[in-house]
């Protein structure tokens, strides 16, 4: 199937006709719209998926960018949402109900795990948390009630991948539907619905908007699976995302195309800098020729974003706080995605006792800085380990 270039995607694409010759696309910040006559008026009240009646279900700006977004992915529609936990929460909840079962991989992001086990668990529906790394593991799992499988490749922290094609064999196979978080490689360098996936969700606030200035998610699918979840999801919910937000996205998706071999470069540099270094016991980045699943990362990406993770040589917390405060460059902070480096030590996320195989595990993400900037940063607070 012919697809656009990602240049026509990012600069061109919906942009031919901008009111007044704008070069920028306007932001219509606006909460309704109004109509010439009663029959345009009905047209849009009977059909708000498809016409901006409020901005609540569409608004041109937002509409701008969901194109885009459906075409960089290969996908047939796009929902833009208001952050990437309602994008996930919105490809799931529009495909299941009571005593449904989801089988999802286990080191997903963390909202992810809560959605499934705590929210939706509330209303009777079941899941089970699978490595991922087999495909033979999920199907396995997989009971007569399986509605839907969610797969994030790679997984948060642990970079596990999946058979993207085997699995979407597997789903069509039992008529099951499939979800995946691609914020890691972006369309840049994974196409997973060209693997058979159904549904591709993203953070937004990461790589696409790239600044670390917005809050945002997406979800892309078929016409007919994101219709569904804009009538069963969206427009009860009221997940908005607001013009202002999708304008900030537009703007930091026309260096997309740029940024990303950037990160890349820089990581890998990084994760070769990480993997030979006396302080440091292992490192996660499925780009590096020792990840043990490196031809499935070859097969189904054209390269890798900025985020990696490593274990230090120690079991001693106060190492990794020596090493994590001694960084000048990185910023201590959650999220990634944006243009700046960050770490984030899995022991953070612990009031009490770390538990021994998460107490040396370190996620960075690399940045946007000269690569000798970045390595110097990190040699120095190593030498504090």
């Amino acid at each position: 199937m012919e697809h656009e270039s990602v240049s026509y995607i990012l600069h061109h694409m919906g942009e031919d006709d901008l009111p007044g010759n704008a070069v920028s696309p306007p932001i219509f910040q606006t909460s309704i719209f109004c109509f010439p006559d009663f029959a345009s008026f009905n047209e849009a009240i009977v059909d708000e998926v498809h016409h901006s009646l409020y901005t609540r279900g569409q608004n041109p700006t937002v509409s701008l960018v969901e194109e885009k977004l459906a075409a960089l992915e290969h996908g047939g529609r796009a929902k833009l949402v208001g952050a990437g936990v309602a994008a996930i929460s919105h490809a799931v909840m529009a495909f299941v109900e009571s005593g449904d079962h989801v089988v999802c991989v286990e080191d997903c992001y963390s909202w992810t795990r809560t959605l499934l086990t705590d929210y939706l668990g509330r209303f009777g529906v079941s899941v089970t948390f699978v490595e991922g790394r087999d495909p033979a593991g999920i199907e396995a799992a997989c009971r007569p009630e399986t509605r839907l499988i969610y797969l994030e490749s790679p997984t948060t922290f642990t970079f596990k991948l999946q058979d993207l094609g085997a699995v979407a064999a597997i789903a069509r196979r039992r008529g099951l539907k499939t979800v995946i978080d691609n914020t890691w490689a972006t369309p840049i360098f994974c196409n997973p619905i060209d693997f058979g996936i159904d549904l591709v969700v993203h953070s937004a606030s990461k790589y696409l908007g790239g600044h670390s200035d917005l809050v945002a998610g997406v979800i892309v699918g078929s016409k007919a699976d994101i219709d569904r979840i804009q009538k069963r999801e969206f427009l009860q919910l009221g997940t908005v995302a607001d013009p202002m937000m999708a304008w900030l996205l537009l703007r930091g998706m026309r260096s997309l195309q740029v940024r990303m071999p950037v990160h890349y470069a820089n990581a890998l540099a990084v994760a070769g800098a990480l993997e030979v270094h006396p302080k440091v016991e292992s490192v996660l980045y499925p780009m590096l020729d020792s990840y043990p699943d490196r031809e499935l990362a070859r097969r189904q990406m054209r390269g890798g974003s900025g985020l990696l993770s490593f274990r230090l040589k120690t079991r001693d917390k106060a190492d990794v706080v020596r090493f994590t405060d001694a960084l000048r460059l990185f910023k201590r902070a959650v999220s990634w995605g944006g243009y700046e480096s960050l770490v984030f030590p899995d022991a953070v996320r612990y009031p009490g006792p770390v538990p021994e195989d998460r107490v040396n595990l370190v996620r960075i993400h690399v940045g946007l800085e000269e690569k000798d900037a970045i390595l110097d940063d990190l040699e120095r607070a190593l030498a504090r380990v």
